[in-house]
């Protein structure tokens, strides 16, 4: 039977059909069968409930069902000054990390953004040129992490480049998608301390941090 809401068989404000099938195909896992989805939110992002039937360690099927919230994959870059030894962080709020016990929503983060149809490194060139005003030189890909698989499909893109301070020109964000991004510049050592006095509280941020502690600046 034909569904004809918006975002299903007819498109919707942001031009998709076929929210309602994700994951009906899927046969990589033998122990997993897809039967049914349901669309249960359709706004900018899709909050999906998807019931399945899965075989555990016992041979024994067991129907269930899991909510996911796809809303993209993403990337994001440690901008890096290796003579200076500082990065090129954003501090912007956050209202969901307010609404859940940070003090005042502010958070200091590496430069981020969905990926929107763009390729992950012309993404993360476009987001730092957008909220930092750097142009990226070369970037060299670190690896590949889904941030909250418990619920939320998507998966980040991470990047380290250098960068010139004396180029950094601009950024603060695109305002008309009510962005207010400010440059931070940060010590390394200084960063780390941050991440242990619970001030850079990002998880893909300590991520990015650790990467360099090991690698970068070790």
């Amino acid at each position: 039977m034909s569904d004809r809401r918006p975002g299903h068989d007819q498109p919707d404000s942001r031009g998709r059909t076929g929210l309602h099938r994700t994951g009906l195909d899927l046969s990589g896992n033998p122990d997993v069968r897809v039967r049914d989805v349901e669309v249960t939110s359709d706004g900018w992002h899709v909050l999906r409930r998807t019931t399945f039937d899965y075989r555990g360690r016992d041979g024994e099927w067991t129907t269930q069902a899991r909510e996911t919230y796809d809303r993209g994959n993403g990337a994001t870059v440690l901008l890096y000054d290796p003579i200076g030894r500082t990065l090129l962080l954003t501090r912007q709020f956050r209202f969901p990390a307010y609404v859940n016990g940070h003090s005042d929503g502010m958070l200091i983060e590496s430069a981020a953004g969905l990926l929107d149809g763009d390729s992950p490194e012309d993404a993360i060139r476009r987001e730092a040129a957008e909220e930092l005003g750097v142009g990226i030189g070369e970037l060299t890909h670190l690896f590949d992490l889904y941030m909250s698989p418990g619920s939320v499909t998507e998966r980040v893109h991470f990047y380290a480049a250098p960068y010139v301070p004396a180029d950094v020109a601009g950024g603060g964000g695109v305002e008309e998608e009510g962005e207010e991004i400010e440059p931070v510049v940060i010590g390394y050592d200084e960063a780390l301390q941050l991440v242990a006095d619970g001030r850079i509280v990002d998880g893909k941020t300590v991520i990015l941090l650790q990467w360099a502690a090991l690698t970068l600046f070790g």
